[in-house]
């Protein structure tokens, strides 16, 4: 046997654990080997519990574990850092949860601020800046951590009730759709339930659309005073939370 076969061999009983592949490597998997099959499986579900910490109190211990494990079997690491493995835990979380579909939100929103809190710098725009934009024609750098992800559910109000050892709510769709908005401010994550009209902005706003167009866009159907209304409020809460750090 090369050591390359060999090597693939280790590999693939880690991965799998499946007896047919010991004898392959001159070994027993009882006598050793599945020492590191379990240790890799166990390095996983650690790092997993750790980054879906709100997810796997809601789930429970016996529910969490279930979910981790289909997701390991079906998702070998593929990063140099276990910080990076999860990204696709949500997705395995709703086909095995279709019919609880907060289960994938609140995982959505585990990763998402984890990510956030490892994510880029970025400064906010200053007041100074702001009285020299030009808001017709400015575009809006947004800071690179805001992540947006449409929900169903009151899986926010779920997420915060754990985080504050309260008891959380139980699920329930939520009368219309919505999303939340995950950004850090300064060295802290943060998120935020937002309605529909705030969600289409941003998408344009990432999209590169100058904020006039912002405006045009959303005040359609609008008389004067709500238009002003909806934007400057938007505005505000942008700048307020830290989510512009450039206007040009």
């Amino acid at each position: 046997m090369s050591l390359l076969d060999l090597q693939r061999g280790f590999r693939d009983y880690i991965l799998s654990g499946a007896p047919e592949i010991g004898p392959r490597l001159g070994g027993d998997p009882a006598a050793g080997l599945a020492v590191y099959h379990h240790a890799y499986r166990a390095q996983l579900f650690a790092g997993l519990r750790d980054t879906f910490e709100k997810t796997w109190a809601w789930l429970g211990d016996e529910g969490f574990d279930a979910a981790a494990r289909r997701h390991v079997e079906a998702h070998p690491p593929s990063s140099w850092t276990l910080g990076d493995y999860g990204e696709d835990f949500p997705a395995t979380l709703n086909t095995l949860y279709p019919d609880d579909p907060e289960v994938a939100e609140l995982a959505w929103l585990d990763w998402t601020l984890r990510r956030a809190f490892d994510g880029p710098n970025a400064e906010a725009i200053s007041p100074e800046a702001l009285a020299a934009v030009d808001w017709d024609t400015a575009v809006l750098t947004l800071v690179p951590t805001l992540k947006v992800g449409e929900v169903a559910t009151n899986c926010a109000a779920i997420w915060g009730a754990i985080a504050e050892d309260q008891t959380p709510p139980a699920a329930e769709p939520l009368p219309q759709a919505a999303a939340i908005r995950v950004w850090r401010q300064t060295l802290s994550p943060q998120y935020r339930t937002i309605e529909a009209a705030e969600h289409h902005a941003l998408s344009l706003v990432l999209a590169g659309e100058p904020f006039g167009g912002v405006c045009t866009t959303l005040s359609e159907g609008m008389d004067e005073a709500q238009a002003s209304q909806l934007i400057g409020g938007l505005l505000a809460s942008w700048i307020q939370d830290g989510l512009v750090c450039g206007a040009e």
